[in-house]
């Protein structure tokens, strides 16, 4: 991120938190090849935030358009079995550090960009719904049974 222009100046002084209590991934089932949706989330079901960078550019018609992108890293062991990536959750403590934090060097930001500690985290299959982006639903992370 420190190197690319796209998000140099951003993650010096336009970083935010993105609450969120979980996010998907996708197991591709063996047998059939079909796709799982699986929600991880917090094992104390607490919302936790994702390290995030804002900016606002102007769209070649002019426009102001205001941008957020979630920053992300390696996989802690839980989430690697199903994604090369996963989100920054960054733990409560590091919260006001990462919004205010002036860095004179990049990686001064590393130390709080971690793999959330996959014991603290838990996964569980949801319904297809969620492949769909019209689908807004407390539906979209209840636990999935086949039937």
């Amino acid at each position: 991120m420190a190197e690319k222009p796209s998000f140099r100046q951003a993650l010096k002084t336009r970083r935010c938190l993105i609450p969120a209590d979980g996010f998907y991934e996708w197991a591709i089932l063996a047998e059939t090849k079909n796709k799982l949706p699986l929600y991880f989330l917090n094992k104390s079901k607490a919302v936790f935030a994702f390290a995030g960078l804002w900016e606002t550019w102007t769209s070649p018609n002019g426009e102001g358009i205001n941008s957020v992108t979630i920053i992300t890293i390696e996989p802690n062991a839980l989430v690697r079995k199903f994604h090369l990536r996963m989100p920054v959750i960054l733990p409560p403590n590091e919260y006001m550090n990462w919004l205010t934090l002036a860095a004179k060097k990049p990686d001064e930001y590393q130390t709080m960009l971690m793999p959330y500690p996959e014991d603290k985290m838990d996964c569980y299959p949801v319904s297809p719904i969620v492949n769909s982006a019209q689908n807004e639903s407390p539906e979209m992370v209840v636990p999935f049974m086949k039937k």
